[in-house]
């Protein structure tokens, strides 16, 4: 006679293990969505702000105030209403505005075809080809090279900040007695700029630096004579204080 075993019903639907289980992750997922949410919002605060300047023209072409490559959540303030990034914030703000000034002053006086206007995270820097200022291997100011400064001292004049004038050279060696290397050279330029705007412009010496950084800071590789022609150049670069 065959015994007959009895089947152990199966239950329909997942075990009940699993629907505890379910719940415990959706509420994990909810918690770490809220996190997520709290860590972006000062994030998008700050793209808003910087997208309001876009209108100016601030962040269109050259070379822009903003890194085109998303910053790490670690770069952005923690809370914008901080007394520190509040200040950041405005310091920010007013650089920008000091920007569309230059811009407006280079367009008002007819000065883009000589002037390269950008916007660095060391401040905004005034691009000036030596063509423009200087004979080669020289340090004296050209004619033009002070009708053009004539005209910037004016825009100088209406910004306090802090101006850094620097020289620069392309790598052809130099070997004078009054510019032994480059670096007398791209410091003497700079220096000559700078006596300029305080001895025919009175322009506050404190506010100046003169610096020289010869053939070490080119901003294309030497390789050929436009180039060239492009790394030799004095920059004055308005300091963000």
């Amino acid at each position: 006679m065959a015994i007959k075993k009895e089947r152990k019903k199966v239950e329909e639907g997942a075990p009940a293990w699993m629907t505890t289980y379910s719940d415990l992750m959706t509420q994990l997922v909810v918690f770490f969505v809220l996190l997520f949410s709290f860590s972006v919002l000062n994030q998008q605060k700050f793209q808003q702000f910087i997208a309001s300047y876009q209108g100016m023209g601030i962040l269109d072409g050259g070379v822009s105030p903003i890194v085109e490559t998303e910053p790490a959540p670690a770069d952005y303030p923690e809370n914008l209403e901080t007394p520190e990034a509040a200040a950041a914030l405005a310091r920010a703000q007013e650089m920008m505005e000091t920007y569309q000034t230059v811009k407006n002053f280079l367009t008002a006086n007819g000065l883009e075809s000589m002037v390269e206007v950008r916007y660095e995270e060391r401040g905004i820097a005034l691009d000036i080809k030596e063509r423009i200022l200087f004979d080669s291997g020289r340090a004296d100011l050209k004619p033009e090279a002070i009708k053009l400064l004539d005209k910037l001292s004016g825009l100088l004049s209406q910004i306090p900040n802090e101006v850094r004038v620097e020289g620069y050279t392309d790598n052809r060696p130099i070997h004078t007695i009054q510019f032994p290397s480059n670096w007398e050279l791209s410091t003497a330029r700079a220096a000559r700029v700078v006596r300029y705007f305080i001895e025919e412009h009175h322009l506050k010496p404190e506010r100046f630096v003169a610096i020289g950084y010869g053939e070490y800071r080119p901003l294309y590789p030497n390789d050929t004579p436009e180039h060239m022609a492009e790394n030799r150049r004095v920059v004055l670069l308005i300091g963000t204080t």
